[in-house]
């Protein structure tokens, strides 16, 4: 008997975003900028924010996988793997995932943290995937989580406009009819680091007096260069996982775009072939919460989905990284 291929299906979702809002009205009075020079420019109208002393990542995940664990009807102790795909870990070390785990009491779980920008939750989705398809784990909590607050420099307007923080989590387990995660393609280019990146703080400048005092402890982004790398490089991985899966536009239910910008958004629907009605969109809600954008669309737009539905989720990170990913929506 020939043992049929597993898959890894999303079986349940997660989200959290903390409740202050973060208006472009309250940035008015922040930096020289206004409400519609950044509704234009981006798409977005307010942003979510992590308020109170001592809360960081980990506080966003807790609740998102306490909330998907509650809809599968498991226990925490039940989780194989953790994956949290964050650019802002709650510290350098232990991982985010771990201080997860002991959270929310998934004692038989190990994990890590995955440092791929806003590309990172796509790169935790395939690893994910390929735990439960080597069929040596049956439940993987993959998450997206980002505190952006606590790298951005609200005096800098090109970056304070743009990011919130937010968390999404979904459970991989294993199919054998042929739903979960279905390709991926994933990519990365180290030299588009000069264009997007923190200078500081790692083990090339670690943390001083002069770091500190020079804002090297903030998002840098260049941009020009960041746009026009990731409209091309979000629609090309896009295109190439429709043709290499012999499918077009039409049979797309779902594109799940990370929100950067509506304008890379929309470039990357045309590219496909996509009708507006079927790009999920936050970002007018949310900002851009780097690696939480995508499941969050799909927390948000899960009474949406239905069984069979093919959805592609796209995103493009600093670094850079990149990358397009095809779905069999399970339930």
């Amino acid at each position: 008997m020939i043992e049929k291929k597993i898959t890894a299906a999303i079986t349940a979702v997660g989200g959290y975003v903390p409740e202050y809002r973060l208006t472009n009205a309250e940035l008015e009075t922040l930096v020289d900028t206004n409400d519609e020079w950044i509704r234009s420019r981006t798409g977005i109208e307010e942003r979510r924010i992590l308020k109170g002393e001592g809360l960081a990542t980990s506080d966003m995940v807790v609740p998102a996988v306490k909330q998907l664990l509650e809809k599968r009807g498991i226990g925490a102790e039940e989780i194989d793997c953790i994956i949290v795909a964050t650019v802002t870990p709650d510290m350098v070390f232990p991982a985010t995932a771990n201080i997860v785990a002991d959270k929310i009491g998934a004692k038989n779980a190990w994990g890590f943290d995955v440092s791929a920008a806003c590309s990172g939750f796509l790169y935790s989705l395939t690893l994910g995937a390929s735990l439960i398809e080597s069929r040596r784990y049956k439940k993987v909590v993959v998450v997206g989580a980002d505190k952006m607050s606590a790298i951005v420099d609200y005096t800098d307007r090109t970056t304070c406009i743009i990011f919130g923080d937010g968390a999404g989590a979904v459970l991989l387990e294993p199919n054998h009819d042929g739903f979960g995660v279905l390709d991926s393609i994933l990519k990365s280019d180290g030299s588009g680091r000069e264009f997007l990146h923190m200078k500081a703080g790692g083990s090339l400048r670690p943390a001083s007096n002069e770091t500190i005092a020079n804002k090297q402890h903030f998002i840098f982004q260049d941009g020009q260069p960041v746009f026009k790398a990731a409209v091309k490089s979000m629609a090309d991985a896009s295109a190439d996982l429709l043709e290499r899966n012999n499918l077009t536009g039409d049979d797309i239910a779902w594109l799940v775009p990370h929100q950067a910008n509506k304008r890379i958004i929309d470039a990357t629907a045309n590219r496909m072939g996509l009708s507006h009605d079927k790009v999920m969109l936050n970002i007018h809600k949310y900002g851009n919460t780097t690696a939480a954008t995508i499941p969050l669309c799909l927390w948000e737009w899960r009474h949406e989905l239905n069984k069979g539905d093919l959805i592609v989720l796209a995103a493009f990170g600093g670094g850079f990284t990149w990358g397009a990913t095809l779905v069999k929506w399970e339930y």
